[in-house]
């Protein structure tokens, strides 16, 4: 008897990197590093973007010796000058085969877009620096794949709290407040990347959010640690009861920027240690 049998499937493969050459905007942040890092460590050419000139010249020196990674400077912030500034580095380093906007763009008075102290004017900031950055940008490089017929990955940084209220409990005894901004940027990133979704698909491009629960590190805007009051109070908020790590967030980068997630797009992956579940 003659069988037709179908070649066995290598799953391992489907998870590497090695031909891939990815961006990661914010590279150098709390998130940022640990993605930058793993991207990496998976041998992926990797093009860091980021505004910390002092970290960026500290990881050129650590870099310097491996040909696959560069470090550019790149101000997201700046919305009227993306487009330009990404032809640059486009130019320079050819259209990815994943993008990933770690980026945290956000007003110096970001800390008090609360509903007490909250002012015109630096909502309307932080919306354009922020959401308008992270919607302008995601299409500009969308158009760009498709332009090379690149079967592309977007992945954008959301939060939990574009899904959820935000539990204001867990700011009970400390210093730290709701932000109203905060959740109408994240919200609006989680349903845009459902159009570009719809959108881009045709092209084989896909787009994901991935959405961290409470991480540990410096309050954002700061160097100051998390207060314990508030590592408290979240943490028992949550099935896991701790808060998560940048690290735990990494892998799910991976996931999503490699062949492994081929038939995943439009979709939000929470990583909250069980936060919405309950």
């Amino acid at each position: 008897r003659i069988f037709n049998e179908k070649k066995s499937m290598n799953y391992l493969d489907k998870f590497s990197l090695k031909t891939k050459t990815c961006f990661v905007v914010g590279g150098l942040g709390l998130i940022g590093t640990s993605v930058s890092e793993a991207l990496i460590e998976l041998d992926a050419k990797v093009l860091i973007l980021d505004i910390n000139k002092k970290q960026i010249l500290k990881e050129k020196k650590k870099y310097k010796n491996n040909i696959k990674v560069n470090i550019e400077y790149f101000d997201l912030s700046d919305v009227n000058k993306i487009e330009f500034n990404l032809k640059r580095i486009i130019k320079k380093y050819g259209v990815p085969d994943v993008f990933i906007n770690c980026s945290y763009p956000r007003t110096k008075d970001f800390s008090t877009n609360n509903f007490s102290e909250l002012k015109l004017n630096s909502l309307n900031q932080n919306i354009k620096i922020q959401l308008n950055s992270y919607v302008w940008i995601a299409r500009l490089i969308a158009e760009e794949m498709k332009r090379a017929s690149i079967k592309g990955s977007i992945i954008q940084m959301s939060s939990i709290y574009g899904l959820r209220s935000m539990d204001l409990t867990v700011y009970k005894g400390t210093n730290m407040k709701e932000n109203l901004t905060y959740a109408a940027i994240k919200g609006g990133i989680n349903n845009v990347t459902k159009l570009f979704c719809s959108y881009y698909g045709k092209y084989k491009i896909r787009i994901n959010n991935i959405a961290p629960g409470g991480l540990e590190g410096h309050v954002a805007g700061s160097r100051k640690k998390q207060e314990k009051k508030f590592i408290s109070n979240y943490s028992s908020k949550v099935p896991l009861k701790r808060l998560g790590r940048p690290e735990e967030i990494a892998p799910a980068v991976i996931f999503l920027s490699s062949d492994a997630s081929s038939y995943i797009t439009g979709t939000t992956l929470i990583i909250d240690g069980g936060w919405t579940a309950i």
